[in-house]
Parts: structure tokens; sequence; C-alpha cells
């Protein structure tokens, strides 16, 4: 087994994960509240958007929703409790496909005109059926409302869908600076970035060099394509060719990882099985990642690399 960087050494994960806590909380500090005030102006828009679209929330009906797709995400958040996607679904037994379109603003291009009645209208029953009257005071009162009560209701609706549209670009910001790093890292030390064509060997990647996002196939019977965020071929080859392996990898708290460690020991062993034993899979991580975790992972085989330690990149060879 290749000599290990961080998997073995126990002793150091307590300095570790607090060092790697700080370094997220002290980014999350300085990124997340423009990311949140940036999104509340767009949701809020959103919500004023869906409001209008149906007259105020007194014409939720397939019709409506025929002609604002969009305003699902909205409507979701306007239920006491809010409702998640696949609560929506299951409550109303409708169309998982459906509604996934809805989410990104449209409608199935293949679905039947009675099909798509009748989905939106079991969509609309739930919708109507748990909406919030405490924010909505004027549907009990069966009067238009006021000006103040709609920028009120508006408020606490965006705030809502904010805290649920904030988490991911908060995610997807974390991930593309830690892709930057890497690039940054390894530019310094004169490795290209260079896709590498899809129908070429993954032992045939040209040496010095890196690309982000690369799909490898995986499985014997049934080929499917799993993604890797970094795959970076070394100045000097190895002995079996393959470009080492990087997953970059944020969390913002322990139970999330906790929940999700299966997935990086379902990926090595998916790896193992179609390039060998000997491919290089590393964790790049910043966050929240306990004892526990990196625990079910060293057991699994698979190494790591802090991100406030980055120049430990140095002992995979690079």
């Amino acid at each position: 087994m290749a000599r290990r960087i961080n998997a073995d050494k126990p002793h150091l994960w307590k300095a570790d994960i607090a060092a790697s806590v700080d370094q997220f909380n002290q980014w999350f500090m300085r990124f997340a509240p423009g990311a949140f005030r940036s999104t509340r102006v767009q949701t809020t828009g959103h919500v004023k958007a869906a409001l209008l679209a149906t007259n105020d929330l007194r014409n939720i009906d397939a019709a409506t929703l025929k002609n604002n797709p969009g305003a699902l995400p909205t409507l979701r958040m306007c239920t006491a409790p809010p409702l998640a996607v696949d609560r929506l679904i299951g409550l109303a037994d409708a169309s998982r496909n459906l509604v996934g379109r809805m989410e990104n603003g449209k409608l199935p291009a293949r679905m039947n005109a009675a099909d798509l009645d009748t989905e939106l209208g079991k969509l609309c029953r739930i919708v109507s059926r748990l909406l919030d009257r405490d924010i909505f005071p004027w549907l009990n009162a069966a009067k238009d409302p006021t000006d103040h009560e709609r920028d009120r209701a508006s408020t606490i609706v965006a705030d809502r869908l904010c805290s649920a549209v904030a988490n991911p670009i908060v995610r997807n910001a974390q991930e593309q600076r830690q892709l930057k790093l890497l690039g940054d890292w390894l530019d310094a030390r004169g490795y290209r970035k260079q896709a590498h064509p899809g129908g070429k060997l993954l032992t045939g990647m040209e040496a010095g060099t890196y690309t982000f996002r690369m799909n490898l196939a995986v499985g014997k019977s049934l080929k499917v394509n799993i993604p890797v965020d970094v795959v970076i071929q070394p100045k000097k080859l190895r002995k079996d060719r393959l470009p080492i392996l990087i997953e970059a990898k944020s969390a913002g708290d322990f139970t999330n990882t906790n929940k999700r460690r299966k997935e990086e020991a379902t990926k090595i062993h998916q790896l193992q099985t179609a390039y060998g034993e000997t491919v290089s899979f590393v964790l790049f991580l910043c966050g929240y990642f306990g004892s526990d975790y990196l625990g079910y992972e060293a057991a699994e085989g698979i190494d790591w690399v802090w991100e406030h330690r980055i120049d430990d990149l140095a002992k995979l060879r690079l």
C-alpha cells in the first residue's frame, strides 16, 4: 500500500479538525452574508411575481401554474409548514418529473395536456389547502391585501425561500474556491490544465497535466460515469500510469458529513473495480469533518489532504 498522508495519523486529527472548522467558519463569515443578501433580493422579486400571477394566492389553479411554472418554489414556501419538494410530491401523489421541471421554471415537453392538467390540479389542491393564512390575512377576510400586508407576507416567504436557496449557493462557491486553490497550487508547480479526450484511456493522460470535473466510466456489465473533481497526471508517471484522483469536499456541520460518508467509500470501490487496486483516490477537505468521519474513510482505505495544509499534496509525488 502507498505511504499514507493523514489517514494513519489519528494523533493529528483533533488539531486538524479544529483548524479545518476554523478555516471554514472564517470563510463563511466573509462570504455567506453577501450571498444571503443578494439571494434575498432575487427571491423577494420571485415572491412578488408569484403573488401577482396568482392574484395574491386567490387563483391557484392549473391554468395559472401552466403560465407560471416557476412560481411553484414560492408556493411551497407559502404553506404551513413550508413544503420540501419531496414532501409536496408525496402529499399530492404528483409526477416527480413535472415538479422537478417546474422547480427550474419549466414544464415537461412531452406530457399530454390532459395529464398535465390533472397533475397540476393535484399540486394546486395541496398548496391551497395548506396555505399559511396567518401570513396572508386577506384570504380569510375575503378582501384585497393592503400594500403593507403584501410586503410583509413577501418578506416572510422570501426569508423561507432564501434559506433554501442560499445553502446551495454557499456550497457551490466553496467548491469553486477549493478547485481554484488546487488549480493555483498545481499551476505554481508547472502543471498545465488540459482536458483529457473522452475516448482516450485514462493511462494515456499526458504527464504534467490536470483537469476538473472529469467523468470516469465504471461498472462491467452496466457502464456508468462517475464525476471526479480533479484528475492529475504527475510529471513522473506512476508505475500503473494512472493519474491521481482528488475529490474536493467542504462541510458546514458534522451531521451532514457523517450521513454522507459512505459516498466516498462507494466511489473508491467502483474505481478500484474499474481501474485496479492501485488507483489513488484522495479527499481534499475543508470544514466540519470529525473523527467519526475520518475513521470511517481511513478504514475504507481513503486518504485525505487538509486544505489548511495544502502543501501535503506534494506527498502524492506531484
